[in-house]
């Protein structure tokens, strides 16, 4: 089917969808890229059957490999709009050259806008609330400022995750508090449609009240989570390996965002 308006979301987890989980869609995730097409397509000039939506994002995939196996890829789909999100899980490792890692995220980024694509790019976030990922808030910085050299040389538009300071309530982050909660990911869809002009927004559900817990209960919850999301996160890691090494991506063809759902 030939679609006039052609979104390619790449990226790792974030992009993905987790800690959106709908049982029902590939990978167990729907995802604010999901949600955010879904969207697009309802309000599309053309009608909703002349949008198509393709998500070639897998959680735990560093730069190069989405660099290698997602942008060839994209770009044979001859999009007309292409969101990216890559480079964080770089640099949660212990060692990681910044610079060069942007330089081959920005010659990858001109090769996607050279197809005419309207091209997003995010910042990452800043986790300065969070006591466990504080302390790559440096490095994020730096990736960052290289990430908007990135988007003025190419002419993409930033989505600029940074700066999204209600994402410092927890409840928008899912229980191993790491990846976004639902409502995390709809206000993440917002504001991607925000960023492209649409009027459209996806309305957010209620967040719960913010539970009160004693200081023996914190460190129940803390050691509870330590045990079971922090330990088999490093440990990946030490053994080399990925949550998404045996995955496929979910959308790895162009098709409706209204048939996924």
């Amino acid at each position: 089917m030939e679609f006039s308006a052609r979104y390619v979301a790449l990226g790792d987890s974030f992009t993905e969808g987790l800690g959106d989980t709908d049982a029902s869609l590939p990978n167990q995730v729907r995802g604010w890229a999901d949600r955010a097409a879904e969207q697009l397509a309802l309000h599309h000039p053309d009608g909703p059957g002349a949008f198509g939506y393709a998500n070639l994002a897998i959680r735990g995939k560093k730069m190069k490999q989405i660099l290698s196996e997602q942008v060839d890829a994209a770009v044979a789909m001859n999009p007309t709009l292409v969101t990216s999100y890559a480079g964080i899980n770089d640099i949660l490792r212990p060692k990681v050259d910044i610079d060069a890692m942007v330089a081959g995220y920005g010659e990858a980024i001109g090769k996607l806008r050279a197809t005419g694509a309207r091209v997003l790019i995010f910042t990452g976030f800043d986790a300065s609330s969070s006591k466990v990922f504080a302390g790559i808030r440096g490095r994020t910085a730096v990736y960052n400022e290289l990430v908007r050299e990135v988007a003025e040389l190419h002419g993409a538009e930033l989505v600029d995750y940074w700066r999204f300071r209600e994402y410092n309530d927890w409840r928008l982050w899912g229980v191993d508090r790491m990846h976004m909660s639902t409502p995390g990911h709809i206000n993440m869809a917002n504001h991607l449609l925000e960023t492209l002009g649409e009027s459209a927004r996806i309305p957010m559900p209620e967040l719960p009240p913010i539970p009160v817990r004693t200081t023996a209960e914190t460190l129940k919850d803390n050691a509870a989570w330590t045990k079971e999301y922090v330990g088999p996160w490093i440990s990946r890691r030490l053994r080399g390996v990925s949550s998404g090494d045996n995955l496929d991506a979910r959308w790895p063809e162009l098709r409706s965002p209204l048939q996924q759902h």
